[in-house]
């Protein structure tokens, strides 16, 4: 295109602009001799072929503007490239984004395909439209969810592969927490101790086998008005009153076995432990 009008200017307009320049030269230089009476006049312009040559040209390139702006417009309208739509980016297998460095080395991609969408990159983050603050982040050394809640609207819950730190968990209001281990066993520590608590209601601890509560340097502490201990056997032991007396008994005594283990005997005057101490060989 600039050679085009170079060559325009040079072939057609150079001359023009040539011959209004001499004769302003001749117009305003003063000279005492006189002039011919038949001096020669030459006309001043662009005639002839030229002329018919120009007209061409600038028809042409008219021609040509109008072209170049109907199949922008074309190309707009294809496009869709509007200023109140977003730009819409569609593919029939998928749509890959490529960055790459100075040297043309790929340094991270995203593509979006009809299975799913993979982000290949050093470090992937999410940030907040409003703050810019770092909602989700991931990297090869760790994950980290800046959002004020997680929230696992699954069925089954979250499964954790290996450890979880947290310095909170709390369950939906009016929904039950539970950390279960189907096959294996849970665990919870912290240094300076784990509490567990219900503000509003019930803290039921159970399992299949044994439940063991140990404290290797400090106390168990149990602390309530009321500590039942259900379906724990009874002894029996002979004593000087009558059998019906013995079907009334409402009052028991605890007593434990050298393994530990707990059982009730009917209460007397005195303990009652030694002479059901038979218990223990089968509870």
């Amino acid at each position: 295109m600039f050679s085009f009008l170079s060559f325009f200017f040079s072939f057609f307009l150079f001359p023009f602009f040539q011959m209004t320049r001499e004769q302003y030269i001749l117009a305003t230089q003063q000279t005492n001799l006189p002039r011919a009476e038949n001096a020669q006049l030459y006309p001043v312009g662009i005639y002839g072929w030229r002329k018919r040559c120009l007209y061409f040209f600038v028809l042409l390139l008219l021609v040509t503007m109008i072209v170049n702006l109907a199949m922008t417009i074309w190309i707009l309208k294809v496009m869709n490239f509007t200023v109140d739509s977003p730009l819409v980016l569609q593919s029939d297998r998928n749509v890959t984004v490529n960055a790459r460095n100075h040297m043309g080395q790929l340094t991270g991609q995203l593509t979006i395909g009809a299975d799913a969408v993979e982000a290949q990159c050093k470090r992937f983050e999410v940030r907040g439209s409003e703050d810019g603050r770092v909602l989700f982040s991931a990297d090869e050394d760790e994950i980290t969810i800046g959002a004020e809640k997680l929230k696992v609207t699954g069925t089954e819950g979250a499964v954790f592969g290996h450890s979880v730190e947290t310095p909170h968990i709390r369950a939906e209001p009016s929904q039950d927490l539970r950390l279960e281990s189907p096959t294996r066993s849970l665990i919870m520590e912290a240094p300076r101790g784990v509490q567990v608590s219900a503000a509003a209601g019930d803290f039921k601890a159970t399992c299949r086998k044994e439940l063991h509560l140990q404290s290797t340097e400090g106390e168990i502490f149990l602390n309530a008005d009321t500590i039942r201990l259900g379906n724990l056997p009874t002894g029996s032991f002979s004593s000087s009153s009558s059998s019906s007396s013995n079907s009334r008994q409402t009052v028991y005594e605890l007593c434990v076995c050298p393994n530990g283990k707990l059982y009730l005997s009917p209460a007397g005057v005195g303990s009652t432990c030694q002479s059901s101490s038979n218990t223990c060989l089968w509870s």
